[in-house]
């Protein structure tokens, strides 16, 4: 199982120590949390994509660009692409301009995005919210797949043989299909044999096995092998020393993020009681010393049939940038060995 990181890069004041750091200084860190991410053999770094004053990550590909330099090993990509609201010609040049850099270590993942600020911001209806993700997928696979073009559909003009350049370094660009909680979007996924991300970010994660076995038969009967099929996970998460320092040190920020977000949606203010429950075994959140995490990263994989890959977000809590880099060193050193040693002890004894 691959193990990595998502960040939404973050804009608030850090929530322990009140620090409100400029955009160019935490723009700076980020990319040092990926170098470290590199150096102590995480598998992936993700960037987000919002166009919100508290999050500084409405330009991913620039920042993946960036990070092409300072890193060797990781996998770098998109977490996720508001697709909808981009031009898939675009898109595709930009992470093959990112896999070129890379030498093949680019990925996207590409959604229709939890906000919807996008849609006036580019001049979009957000009526067209599916078909304009449809369409544009649509073609963003014609790309992947043809160098010369040629395809029509609704909310773009057509294209008729012209020829779409960088092609990327690796044969076939990895793209994921970034995922809530909609059935039609897992069986898309599974139609399309594309590898789904399930962003959880609440409630239990066993409440998504039946989604996630609609995407795998999905893709059976659309013909798709199995090992194509792969299923990773978007969930917020935190590690330290112990459990009750990794809790005591997340909560504040999750707090004020979901507090704020359900000011708009109409939720409650989170509660101390709340985020205690989402620890539990059962619960959504990964947050604990490395052994605690380890072992649900564990069992969530159990819960949901398997999983590919487990990336981490821990931006929303706005932690201090020496806590985020000594959780990463934490994840590199202690969580992840953990969990791909049980995970080869099962391969090897299925065999």
């Amino acid at each position: 199982m691959q193990i990595g990181i998502d960040s939404f890069v973050a804009a608030v004041p850090d929530t322990l120590t009140g620090e409100n750091l400029g955009s160019a200084d935490r723009l700076s860190h980020l990319l040092d949390e990926i170098e470290c991410a590199d150096r102590v053999g995480l598998d992936v770094f993700g960037i987000g994509e919002h166009h919100r004053a508290e999050f500084l990550d409405s330009a991913p590909e620039t920042i993946l660009a960036a990070a092409t330099v300072r890193t060797k090993r990781i996998r770098l990509t998109s977490a996720v692409t508001v697709l909808s609201a981009n031009d898939p010609v675009r898109i595709f040049q930009q992470f093959a301009t990112i896999d070129l850099l890379s030498r093949g270590r680019a990925e996207m993942i590409v959604g229709r995005g939890s906000f919807v600020e996008a849609f006036p911001l580019f001049g979009l209806d957000l009526a067209d919210y599916d078909s304009l993700f449809a369409s544009k997928l649509e073609l963003l696979l014609k790309i992947r797949e043809n160098t010369h073009v040629h395809w029509g559909g609704e909310h773009r003009p057509p294209l008729t043989g012209q020829a779409v350049y960088p092609r990327p370094y690796q044969r076939s660009l990895p793209i994921w299909l970034g995922v809530g909680g909609t059935p039609a979007s897992f069986a898309r996924a599974g139609t399309l044999g594309l590898p789904l991300m399930v962003a959880i970010i609440g409630g239990e994660p066993s409440r998504f096995r039946p989604l996630i076995d609609l995407y795998r038969e999905a893709g059976r009967r659309a013909g798709h092998p199995l090992d194509r099929l792969k299923v990773g996970i978007h969930a917020l998460g935190y590690v330290a020393d112990t459990d009750q320092q990794a809790a005591d040190e997340f909560f504040p920020g999750y707090a004020r993020s979901f507090t704020e977000i359900g000011k708009e949606r109409g939720w409650p203010p989170i509660t101390r009681r709340q985020f205690e429950a989402l620890l539990e075994p059962e619960g959504a959140l990964l947050v604990g010393d490395p052994r605690t995490v380890a072992d649900k990263i564990l069992s969530v994989s159990e819960a949901l049939g398997g999983i590919e890959r487990l990336s981490f977000q821990m931006s929303i809590a706005s932690l201090p940038h020496a806590k985020r880099l000594h959780a990463i060193e934490l994840l590199g050193a202690k969580v992840a060995p953990a969990v791909r040693e049980h995970s080869l002890a099962v391969s090897t004894a299925e065999e």
